[in-house]
């Protein structure tokens, strides 16, 4: 099982809905938990770490490599395994605490966000509402037929001067997904590779909608 930190619902509630973090590539589970103490109280909580240790006490779901010749490309095979990782996670945690069946939530951020949408569109329904911020939709770990059975709903962010992950790859996600008949909500804000104030409370309130 993965190593997680979590957040106990600060209510009692007898099957809590479920809200899993997943971090940017060489961060930990530590950075998305400081969204944790503003977010619904009937939540359960779980930030997880991501399985390949970097330096520095970084983790990352799978391999960024740099090659002078090719320039910067992913470990696919590291990202695929990663998201069996992700989705069994799902399944124990659900399982251990009982959460709401169909209250699954999950957020991430960048690579976390990448294999977010992944996991979602490979693993129908495992998850009901996808938080998918400063990522994109990475069509090689996608499956070749997309079920037609997936309800789950998107709520997409990207900053306009992003320098790691440029907008114009997340803004294709819109599109993909309405091909999919998925519904999702779309919105960029003036800043790079991060999280604005302003985009936290309108996720926030996005989630607190789907409760």
């Amino acid at each position: 099982m993965l190593h997680y930190i979590k957040r106990d619902p600060k209510i009692s509630v007898k099957n809590p809905p479920l809200l899993i973090l997943l971090h940017g590539y060489g961060s930990n589970e530590e950075d998305l938990f400081s969204f944790a103490e503003e977010l619904p109280d009937e939540f359960l909580i779980i930030s997880t770490r991501a399985p390949y240790n970097m330096d520095y006490g970084g983790y990352a779901w799978y391999a960024i490599n740099f090659d002078a010749i090719n320039g910067k490309f992913s470990d696919l095979e590291q990202a695929k395994q990663s998201i069996v990782k992700i989705a069994s996670f799902i399944d124990e945690i659900k399982d251990k605490y009982s959460t709401s069946p169909d209250k699954t939530f999950l957020l991430g951020f960048s690579q976390g966000a990448i294999l977010s949408y992944a996991t979602s569109l490979q693993y129908p329904n495992k998850v009901q509402h996808v938080i998918a911020l400063s990522g994109y939709i990475n069509e090689e770990l996608l499956p070749k037929e997309i079920s037609k059975e997936i309800k789950t709903d998107y709520y997409i962010s990207h900053g306009t001067v992003d320098q790691v992950l440029p907008v114009d790859w997340a803004r294709k996600a819109v599109p993909l997904l309405e091909k999919l008949d998925l519904k999702s909500d779309y919105s960029e804000y003036p800043v790079g590779h991060g999280v604005a104030p302003q985009n936290f409370y309108s996720f926030k309130d996005w989630i607190e909608k789907r409760l």
